[in-house]
Order: structure tokens, then C-alpha cells, then sequence
């Protein structure tokens, strides 16, 4: 493992006998004084905790986490220091990564179709693993980057997922030896296959199809010359919700299909791709009512015909909640007040609106919970993945603020510049319950 190195924006160690619960607290009591802004608390402990799974799991497969799904500065340190790779599907992203310290062998360009200048790019700071899928990107890439490592992404069955990729993306199998022998006549390595089988998928058995159709392609590249030694099996692994056991029933998928298909004695690497698994839960995001009105609702709902609480909270689909309108793997949302909340407390149907003047803004609808006021907060769990980096400025809202949080435990466990800890607090200040790092 590498050691983290100091960024501007802080960690706050979380020592023993505090919790993330604790932290919450005590940035809202903050807030109260002069600021409403919406904020999360990321817990580097939960990336660790996923980890550790991932690894015991899915002892073959190593990941390569992709940055487009969170992109925040402590979380791509974090995994670095775990000895992560990187999938990064534009040259900001190579850029970013690179800027941390990661090597270029870490990284893999996993888009099938890039720009030129950032194929370009690539090749001067030595990213040489790359994605295809067509003849066109093939005479791109040998253009500027002849010396590429190149992984043809195949399109498998993902009519089972949530959220599919193939239609976009993907060559199909009758193709792939006529992409291959293009390869072969332009003079380009290819070294191995990746798929993608769709985020939020609910059937193991689409890894195991997907496993035995890259073998067909290992086949075909070998017959062509091609010495292939890597098999990369995508991502879309999520561990809430519904899919809490389902990545334990796909691990035991995955390793008996490469097993089968992709003997350990053959020597083959094998990576994968995972973004919202190492993110999803490590963010909580706490947002603030700035509004609030009450209606009889008249149409034919759930809340018909009774009074309906109407809240304004200052973040939204056009902030942190994007998910709800473009990923069905994350679209039902639950916000829960920040307050104790007594079993007896009666519950209103509510809306919960984002603070935009567009009326696709909208949280929840027919949402029973206790009466709230202006001023409260609430928290909403689980917002890791694909809020972060797909948030946007439309009415010019404030964007949620950062505040990391990781364990005296994980900090010095991991070797995280245990020095800086001391220092820091002196130089800061700072009471012994906590110290800014990093």
C-alpha cells in the first residue's frame, strides 16, 4: 500500500468514542449559526470495509475503479493507497489521476470512443490500455498512439440489468474477427477483452454467458496471432438496496466461470471496473428544508383528497439527485428527518421539491413522514454513486460541500502519514477528539 499525501481539502480523524452520526451533529450546529448549504459526510472507513470485501470475494479480479462515478480527491487517494487501479473515460480523468500520483500502468482508458486529442494525450503520458470496438477507433488510435495495449469490448446479453450499455456499446460477436484481422493489418497489439453486462443487474447467470463469450473471442484471437492476456468483466456492482446479497450469489458466478473458462494456470489477468460498489454508501448527504407550503391535493393519488405537505429543500435533481432521473439503479430516494423522531408522531403525505424553479425537481411524492419546518435538516443515505460528479450549477445554487471522515484506526492501520497527525493538531490547535489531515 502507498501512503496518502496532504490535499487542501481536510480529513478529520474520527477518534474512538466519536461517530460519523457525531460529525453530522456537529456540522449541522455549525450551519445553524449563519448557513443552510447542503453538505455530505463521506466515511473513508466504508471504502476500506468494501474493499476488504471486494478482495476476499474476488481474489482473481482486481479492481479498477472508475472515476467517473465519484470523483472527489480523498476517495480516488483512498483507493490509491489500497493499490487500486483506475478506469478513466476522458483525459481530464487521466489527468486527474496521474495529478494523484497513479502510475500510467494503473490506468485503463476504458471508452470505445475517444476524442483524438486525448488518445493523443494518452500516448504522451504513457497510458497505453485502451478500449475499442470499431474499425474507426482502431485508425485513430494507430494514428497517434500505434504503441497502444488494446482490450476489444465486446457487446454481451445485459437485457437483464437496469441500466443497459451494449446498445451503445460493445462489438458484436460476428464481428470480432474481422475487427481482430483489422487490428492485424494495421500492425496494433491487442492483449484482451472486456464486456460490461449493465448496472444493476439481477442475474448472475449474465456474468457466466458473459465469461464463455469472451473465451470465444480469446479463441479467435489466438488463431490471429494475438497474444491475449487480460480479461476485464466491467462493473455496475452495487451492495444496497435490493442487490445487498446479490454480489456475494456473483462472486461465486464469476469465480466458478473463470474457473471454467479461464483456468488461474493460464496466467491470465483479470480486472474489473467497479464504481458505485467503493462509493455508494460512504456518503451521506444532508440537505436543509428552505420552504414550505400546504395544499389539499384533488388529484387522483395517493394523497388525494388530504392535506399534503409540501417541502423545499435546497438540493436536488440538478444537484446531488440526479440520479433519480437518469439512473434506474438508484432512483427511489428516502430522506429521513435529522431530529429523533418519536414512534408516536404522526406522518403527513409529503412532496419533497429540489430548490430549481423546474418542476421536474421533485424528490419524493406520496412520501409519509413526520411534519418537518423550515430550518430542519434531513439526510439522505447511500449517495456515493453518480451524484458528486454529475451535479450541475442550473439556477446557480450552492453545490453540496465535502467533509471526510476516516478512523484513527484505518489512518494508522493503512500507514496514512501517522506523522502528520501530531503536527497538524498543534499546529491547528485542535482538540484531541480530532485532527485535519490531509
Amino acid at each position: 500500500m502507498h501512503d496518502l499525501s496532504l490535499e487542501r481539502n481536510p480529513i478529520e480523524i474520527l477518534e474512538t468514542g466519536r461517530s460519523i452520526s457525531d460529525i453530522i451533529d456537529g456540522k449541522i450546529r455549525q450551519l445553524y449559526s449563519g448557513s443552510e448549504e447542503p453538505f455530505y459526510v463521506v466515511n473513508l472507513d466504508n471504502i476500506l470495509e468494501r474493499h476488504l470485501q471486494w478482495i476476499s470475494l474476488l481474489p482473481r479480479v482486481k479492481p479498477f475503479y472508475a472515476v467517473k462515478c465519484n470523483n472527489t480527491t480523498a476517495v480516488l487517494k483512498m483507493l490509491s493507497a489500497l493499490d487500486t487501479g483506475f478506469d478513466c473515460a476522458s483525459k481530464a480523468e487521466i489527468e486527474l489521476a496521474l495529478s494523484l500520483g497513479v502510475k500510467p500502468d494503473d490506468i485503463i482508458y476504458a471508452h470505445t470512443t475517444k476524442p483524438l486529442s486525448h488518445i493523443r494525450y494518452a500516448c504522451a503520458h504513457r497510458v497505453n490500455l485502451m478500449t475499442f470496438d470499431n474499425e474507426e477507433e482502431l485508425l485513430k488510435i494507430s494514428l497517434v498512439h500505434p504503441q497502444a495495449k488494446l482490450v476489444i469490448r465486446i457487446a454481451v446479453d445485459d437485457s437483464k440489468s437496469m441500466v443497459r450499455l451494449s446498445p451503445k456499446f460493445g462489438a458484436r460477436l460476428p464481428t470480432v474477427r474481422q475487427l481482430l484481422g483489422r487490428a492485424r493489418e494495421l500492425n496494433l497489439e491487442v492483449v484482451g477483452v472486456s464486456f460490461h453486462v449493465g448496472s444493476g443487474c439481477t442475474r448472475s447467470s449474465a456474468f457466466r454467458q458473459a465469461i464463455e463469450d469472451a473465451r470465444r473471442v480469446f479463441d479467435v484471437a489466438s488463431v490471429l496471432g494475438f497474444q491475449m492476456r487480460l480479461l476485464d468483466i466491467g462493473g455496475g456492482f452495487s451492495k444496497i438496496g435490493d442487490f445487498q446479497e446479490k454480489f456475494e450469489e456473483f462472486s461465486e458466478v464469476i469465480n466458478g466461470s473463470l474457473d471454467e473458462f479461464f483456468p488461474p494456470v493460464s496466467g491470465l489477468e483479470v480486472i474489473a471496473e467497479p464504481g458505485r460498489y467503493y462509493v455508494e454508501s460512504a456518503f451521506t448527504l444532508a440537505v436543509n428544508v428552505i420552504a414550505k407550503r400546504v395544499v389539499v391535493e384533488d388529484r387522483a393519488n395517493k394523497c388525494a383528497g388530504v392535506r399534503v405537505m409540501m417541502y423545499y429543500i435546497n438540493d436536488g435533481v440538478y444537484g446531488s439527485m440526479s440520479c433519480i432521473t437518469f439512473d434506474p439503479a438508484h432512483s427511489k430516494l428516502e430522506p429521513y428527518p435529522h431530529r429523533a423522531v418519536k414512534k408516536s408522531e404522526p406522518r403527513y403525505c409529503s412532496v419533497i421539491w429540489g430548490p430549481t424553479c423546474d418542476s421536474i425537481d421533485k424528490i419524493t411524492e406520496s412520501y409519509w413522514i413526520p411534519e418537518l419546518y423550515v430550518g430542519d435538516w434531513l439526510l439522505v443515505d447511500n449517495m456515493g454513486a453518480y451524484t458528486v460528479s454529475v451535479t450541475t450549477d442550473f439556477n446557480s445554487f450552492e453545490k453540496a460541500h465535502i467533509y471526510t471522515v476516516v478512523t484513527a484506526e484505518t489512518w494508522h492501520s493503512l500507514n496514512l502519514s501517522p506523522a502528520y497527525d501530531i503536527s497538524c493538531r498543534e499546529q491547528l490547535k485542535l482538540p484531541h477528539q480530532s485532527s485535519i489531515l490531509w
